[in-house]
């Protein structure tokens, strides 16, 4: 396939009740299914807003509840569905971006870069491995909202000789009004180095530790320009199409790629 659809949920979250925000959240999603889209995309944090008690409220790494909910869902409605949670592995704890699939596959991505400011590092432990998954032909970078920040990570890496890892970049947040121009600017900025779509999924409303969130979601072609780019502060559930042929013929005409310098990415 050429196309894919792509919806973005924007939303606020009932704090540190994860029973609550799966119903709110299934409340969002209407009759949205099979046919309608490939991809629902969440919040990061969807179940909980950006909590540091995960000794609380993170979930069973593999089956917690509410990633046996992404699996119905997925099921039900026949498309992906994405989103971020806290997760507890024996071990450690993770913020973890699942990916789900109609036939309940599940991949996940867990966040590089802990958000130092809000003492993320002090409760979560940080991933490590890049992850890439294929939908309808696209190949989509995961990540999660401070990883926006740092563009050597979400670079193009070259795999066997071709010049292209991905091409849509996904990025799910909790990132505050206060700094939504940042948000706004990165996506776009992430998009024009890369060649790549991008998708930045951002909630509204204000959380338990008093921050207040604008929302901002946005989707964006490979030039930066918008797609989808709900009101400020508005919840929303917003459906756009890519195309991968679109995508190519512009990779073709302005081959910017050629020269971009080549570097070693230190996962360490």
């Amino acid at each position: 396939m050429s196309d894919l659809r792509i919806s973005l949920v924007q939303t606020d979250l009932h704090w540190e009740d994860p029973g609550a925000n799966r119903e709110k959240m299934e409340g969002c999603l209407g009759e949205l299914g099979d046919g309608q889209t490939d991809l629902i995309v969440l919040p990061e944090m969807f179940a909980t807003g950006f909590t540091m008690r995960p000794e609380r409220f993170a979930e069973p790494a593999g089956d917690g509840p509410t990633l046996e909910w992404m699996k119905a869902q997925a099921a039900a409605r026949g498309c992906v569905i994405t989103g971020s949670l806290a997760v507890d592995d024996g071990r450690r704890c993770y913020n973890r971006l699942y990916w789900v699939t109609p036939d309940r596959a599940v991949t996940h991505y867990d966040k590089r870069h802990l958000f130092r400011m809000g003492e993320e590092p002090t409760h979560y432990t940080a991933g490590s491995d890049r992850v890439v998954v294929t939908l309808n032909g696209f190949r989509i970078l995961l990540s999660i909202c401070y990883d926006l920040r740092f563009p050597v990570w979400l670079r193009q890496q070259p795999i066997s000789g071709a010049p292209f890892e991905y091409d849509v970049l996904l990025c799910v947040a909790n990132w505050p009004g206060a700094r939504r121009r940042p948000w706004r600017t990165l996506l776009q900025a992430r998009a024009v180095e890369n060649l790549s779509y991008v998708v930045g999924v951002n909630r509204i409303g204000d959380d338990g530790n008093g921050l207040q969130y604008t929302g901002d979601s946005l989707l964006v072609d490979f030039k930066g320009e918008p797609l989808i780019d709900g009101e400020a502060g508005g919840a929303f559930v917003e459906t756009a199409t890519l195309s991968i042929n679109c995508l190519n013929r512009f990779r073709d005409k302005f081959p910017a790629w050629q020269d971009a310098d080549r570097f070693q990415l230190d996962k360490s």
